[in-house]
């Protein structure tokens, strides 16, 4: 997974070059295509390198499913064409087609490897669990011939990781790679997030604590932890509401941290115990954050005179359903 991610990072490389020569030659298609290595983007150069240079039948290479639409892509194809810039297109198309046939090598082997584990559950349950949304691969995702990505994790995991917010399947694989499916390693949840270094740091010196900063280490788990949790801002779900609190308490970074600790710990728990993620556990603690907000709002209105009464026909109005209150003086 390592030497893959590499592979990929070569290829991106190649493909800011393609973006830098269309740019030089006035050429927006990398700005209206969000994936200049996909099926419209690679068919348009192609088009362009073969001699081809009228926008209205480069647009035609437009796949249907594309947002843009044909007059927009028309407009973005329209520059100049010179020739050292058309070479320089060449050969970054040229370079970056080869990686793209080893990373599919490197897909095989890692089906090859990820067969080779035994289940922990029934195939056939894992193969009918995962939303067909969340099988299909997209952008960089490893591609296997006999079965979907999620399905073999499912079935190697015992438990399905992409039922908590915010982790895909390649999140999940990569932290498959990285920690394996036994952490009987850490004896405890606090364990494995000290050795993740998402905990808060407890540097002291005679007895004063210095500081608390989190220790820096350089985990590639942790980091795909990191990495998934901006994902969580506009969800609705338990760990989104987690997400927003820290961010109001800290700065967006340390919030970050935070909510990757947290994560880390379901995870844990999860591949520990087998058990089916929960979303009604963060129930308590929204129940908790609501009247920690409320008994702030009761100690405003007192300080200010006020008084703060319930009012759940309003509420209801509002919300369809729990608790409100309103101001009297």
């Amino acid at each position: 997974m390592r030497h893959r991610d590499n592979l990929i990072g070569y290829a991106a490389a190649h493909v800011q070059h393609m973006q830098k020569s269309l740019g030089q030659m006035n050429l927006q298609l990398h700005y209206v295509i969000s994936d200049l290595s996909g099926k419209t983007g690679l068919a348009i150069l192609d088009a362009i390198l073969a001699g081809e240079r009228d926008p209205e039948r480069l647009a035609d290479y437009r796949d249907p499913r594309l947002r843009a639409s044909k007059e927009t892509i028309v407009k973005s194809l329209v520059g100049n064409y010179r020739t050292e810039h058309l070479f320089t297109l060449k050969q970054a198309l040229e370079a970056y087609r080869p990686y793209q046939q080893l990373i599919a090598e490197c897909d095989q082997e890692i089906e090859k490897l990820l067969s080779e584990f035994d289940s922990r559950i029934d195939p056939d349950q894992a193969a009918s669990s995962a939303p067909a949304a969340k099988k299909r691969p997209h952008g960089n995702d490893i591609r296997l011939s006999h079965t979907d990505l999620a399905t073999e994790l499912h079935r190697i995991l015992g438990v399905d990781l992409l039922e908590v917010p915010s982790l895909g399947t390649l999140t999940i694989h990569t932290l498959f790679t990285e920690i394996g499916r036994d952490l009987s390693a850490f004896p405890s949840d606090k364990h494995f997030a000290s050795w993740l270094g998402l905990c808060p740091g407890n540097k002291i010196s005679g007895g004063t604590r210095l500081s608390s900063r989190t220790r820096k280490v350089r985990n590639r788990a942790a980091q795909a932890l990191r990495m998934a949790v901006p994902g969580l801002h506009n969800s609705r779900c338990g760990l989104g509401d987690y997400f927003r609190r820290m961010c109001a308490r800290m700065d967006k970074a340390a919030a970050i941290t935070a909510t990757a600790h947290k994560l880390a710990r379901i995870i844990y728990h999860l591949l520990t115990t087998g058990e089916r993620y929960d979303e009604s556990v963060f129930e308590q603690d929204q129940e908790r954050a609501r009247q920690r907000r409320e008994r702030r709002l009761r100690r405003d209105a007192i300080a200010l005179g006020y008084q703060l009464v319930h009012n759940r026909q309003l509420l209801r109005s509002v919300f369809g359903s729990g608790e409100a209150g309103t101001l009297r003086r």
